[in-house]
């Protein structure tokens, strides 16, 4: 490792500086474009220590423990970078396939609106830390304000470590997933490598009884505990909400998304049919199959069977729900020609195959 004074040039793609140094590219994390910083050099990754030159655009950030949670990388950015920086992503991604396209105003999403949040828990002893991973490090930082998350996850953290003491092994590591449903907590526990004996168990139950707010607990895939069904609100539907069940970070993301899509299909027919790939709950789904029919396909069993039962609330036109593996196995050509449109979100992994026979 060396001390090195650099000018960081750019934003790379995950929002650290990018300066160049001997020809080669060195990330520095929480830098801005137009800075000199000093920071210490380890192959392409840098870790800053000093901000000699601040650009204009640097704020501060609203977090106590920006820079050292691994959570967010940008925060100490002023609004125009931000905005340049997010749409850049776009462009730059479609760019790298030779495609060209405008990319539209960023819609803001309010603060203290994620509603769903994965925790790293370390026991040693009786000593429990319940937080986020430092960025690129198992170390987990103690988390004592989140302004990312709904306020109910963050005031629910002191009674997670209560149930983590009764949960986790003594020298231990788990993965705490907390949704905020429609009128409470779900929470699940992974790889917590505790054994569920009766004492346990019972321990458990007791934990959920005494604490309010939370409909159900789930440990290493099994259901635990169960107060009340966990249920979000889809555009004027309840769907229940199975454990790990992916959401969109936020409602507001969520309504938005589902707005456009609505106006991508307005100029269609009442008879229409729509197809909606990787549907997950139906979020889309549901909100299109109030005026047109919409074929819902999804691979995960618990989200079908969960669409499957929303599917039967009044309000919509219909609303079919088919469980089908799109990456192995797409829709083909003569599948998809009874359909006028096709709402495609695929996962980050991509769904080459479904997209080569649209």
């Amino acid at each position: 490792m060396t001390i090195s004074s650099l000018y960081i040039q750019s934003l790379a793609s995950q929002g650290e500086g990018e300066a160049e140094q001997a020809g080669s590219r060195i990330f520095v994390p929480y830098t801005l474009p137009g800075e000199t910083v000093r920071a210490e050099v380890d192959g392409e990754r840098a870790t800053l220590l000093e901000v000699t030159t601040a650009s204009p655009d640097r704020i501060a950030p609203i977090c106590r423990h920006f820079g050292v949670c691994g959570g967010c990388a940008l925060q100490h950015a002023n609004s125009s970078v931000y905005n340049s920086f997010k749409r850049g992503q776009i462009s730059n991604a479609l760019g790298s396939r030779g495609l060209t396209s405008e990319a539209g105003d960023l819609f803001r999403i309010p603060g203290f609106s994620r509603r769903r949040a994965s925790f790293a828990a370390l026991r040693t002893g009786d000593d429990i830390v319940i937080g986020y991973h430092m960025a690129r490090s198992r170390s987990v930082v103690a988390i004592q304000e989140c302004p990312v998350l709904q306020p109910a996850i963050v005031d629910a953290l002191p009674r997670l470590r209560a149930l983590l003491a009764i949960a986790m092994p003594r020298n231990s590591a788990a993965v705490v997933h907390v949704t905020c449903a429609s009128h409470g907590l779900d929470v699940s526990i992974e790889d917590s490598g505790a054994e569920m004996t009766a004492k346990r168990r019972a321990l458990l139950g007791s934990w959920i009884t005494e604490t309010p707010g939370v409909l159900r607990l789930s440990i290493d895939g099994e259901q635990i505990a169960l107060r009340s069904q966990p249920e979000i609100a889809s555009p004027g539907h309840a769907v229940s909400l199975p454990a790990r069940s992916f959401l969109q970070a936020s409602a507001e993301a969520e309504a938005h998304m589902v707005q456009l899509a609505r106006e991508a299909v307005a100029g269609l027919k009442s008879n229409a049919r729509i197809a909606d790939f990787f549907a997950g709950l139906g979020a889309f789904s549901l909100a299109l199959a109030a005026r047109h029919e919409v074929l819902a396909v999804e691979w995960d069993r618990e989200a079908v069977a969960a669409l499957t039962k929303a599917a039967r609330q009044p309000g919509l036109r219909k609303l079919e729900v088919l469980r089908r593996d799109l990456v192995r196995e797409p829709l083909s050509v003569r599948e998809l020609e009874p359909f006028n449109a096709v709402l495609f979100d695929p996962p980050r992994a991509g769904a080459e195959a479904q997209a080569a026979m649209l």
